[in-house]
């Protein structure tokens, strides 16, 4: 993966899980370990022993190979390592930008925006997807037509909470189930994709950027959402949810003429490069304030 930071600056990043995945959804081979590994009674194996205090040994190690600095988190003794993966961070470490003119990112990610047309479709985790596939739904599709859409990729190492970009009301939230297909891994290349990942979306009915869908994308095998409510009146810099072991990209969709990205995003974007943002902080601006850049 190409990515850079907000100052401009090339990122280097650990490629092991990427190269795995790789394998893994690029190979017959891969294809039929997965096809194993997605089971129901083995996801849910899995899903136990990540909640269960035996899975406690994995966190050091993962700490020391994943560099992260743990002096931003509040670290409690974890009693499992999903506990550990959907730990908190100290307020202070990702401050809210509350600026009502101002997007925020929902998350910590690497994020890369693009214009939506009818005929758009967009890679996200490794699959292929036009707005409606995502959303299941061809007639709210329609609706985001010459919008942005947003995907906002988490690598494990990342903050794995998310939060409310603007303050609103939002729908309940929908659910769509994973699929896997065993086909030709070339089908990558096309849209004739042969992987569904599971994932929620909810209709964000939001007081300054319009009405917003608002995607969590889990992963084929113990990928799980926690969203935190249903249908609900939010706040900016609200927590809306979290993933746990597994879950890792949010995915942004905005109505035509609201909103407009930050030039670094979009340059690097255009460049091939996904924009290291943090939770909180600001990545683009309300669509009537571009004629005022002070705003």
């Amino acid at each position: 993966m190409l990515i850079k930071n907000r100052k401009g600056e090339i990122v280097v990043t650990n490629e092991k899980q990427n190269n795995l995945l790789k394998k893994l959804y690029g190979t017959v081979r891969g294809r039929k370990i997965l096809k194993f590994l997605t089971q129901p009674f083995v996801s849910k194996i899995v899903g136990v022993f990540m909640d269960s205090g035996l899975s406690v040994f994995m966190i050091k190690r993962f700490i020391k190979s994943s560099g992260i600095d743990t002096s931003q988190y509040n670290m409690i003794k974890f009693r499992s390592y999903n506990d550990f993966f959907t730990r908190t961070i100290k307020p202070e470490m990702r401050p809210i930008d509350y600026n009502e003119n101002h997007l925020i990112s929902p998350c910590d990610s690497k994020l890369s925006v693009y214009k939506i047309n009818k005929d758009s479709i967009f890679r996200i985790k490794d699959s292929y997807y036009r707005v409606a596939d995502l959303v299941t739904n061809e007639f709210l599709a329609r609706r985001f037509i010459n919008g942005w859409c947003m995907i906002f990729r988490l690598e494990v190492d990342d903050y794995h909470r998310y939060c409310y970009i603007d303050g609103g009301e939002k729908t309940n939230n929908f659910f769509i189930q994973g699929q896997l297909h065993t086909v030709n891994p070339i089908a990558l290349r096309r849209y004739n994709i042969y992987k569904r990942n599971s994932r929620e979306y909810t209709i964000m009915h939001t007081d300054n950027f319009g009405d917003v869908v608002q995607v969590e994308v889990g992963a084929m095998m113990v990928g799980r959402i926690c969203n935190h409510h249903s249908e609900y009146r939010f706040n900016r810099g609200e927590e809306k949810g979290m993933f746990q072991f597994g879950g890792s990209t949010i995915v942004l969709i905005f109505e035509e003429n609201s909103v407009v990205p930050d030039e670094d995003i979009l340059a690097n974007t255009a460049s091939g490069y996904e924009t290291v943002v943090k939770y909180g902080e600001k990545i683009g601006k309300k669509m009537i304030c571009q004629d005022f850049p002070n705003l």
